[in-house]
């Protein structure tokens, strides 16, 4: 009796086969998960938006300036600090925040003259040139 040599394994055809499907996998999901993060980012920064707002807003109230009051907000400690007199340069909606940065400190003006009982309809919100790197 002879013993036939049967080797066990893939052959190379096979192999290239796999790294070819799992190539075009990772192809079709990079872009895909980069779009996510990018919607995530989107989505944080309006939530930081309505967070410095409603904190500027608040802080507004309880403070007894009038005139136009310039807010700094904290993202990373959630804080708040009245900067200066006058309005922000730059504004920006909160539909309109983009999600290619994240950004660190918002900036939000809100002007007195348009206090109307406990709402203040005319504050504008802008963002800070200053993103996370």
């Amino acid at each position: 009796m002879t013993k036939l040599n049967k080797k066990k394994g893939f052959t190379l055809a096979e192999l290239l086969v796999v790294v070819a499907i799992i190539a075009v996998l990772v192809a079709i999901s990079i872009p895909i998960f980069t779009s996510q993060l990018t919607k995530a980012r989107k989505a944080t920064n309006q939530a930081n938006l309505r967070a410095a707002k409603a904190a500027a807003v608040a802080q507004y109230l309880t403070d007894t300036k009038e005139g136009a009051v310039v807010y700094d907000y904290d993202i990373a400690n959630g804080t708040i600090k009245a900067v200066t007199e006058g309005t922000a340069k730059d504004t920006a909606t909160i539909d309109g925040a983009i999600g290619t940065v994240q950004y660190k400190t918002i900036s939000v003006t809100v002007d007195g003259s348009t206090v109307d009982g406990s709402t203040v309809d005319g504050s504008t919100v802008k963002l800070a040139a200053d993103p996370i790197s």
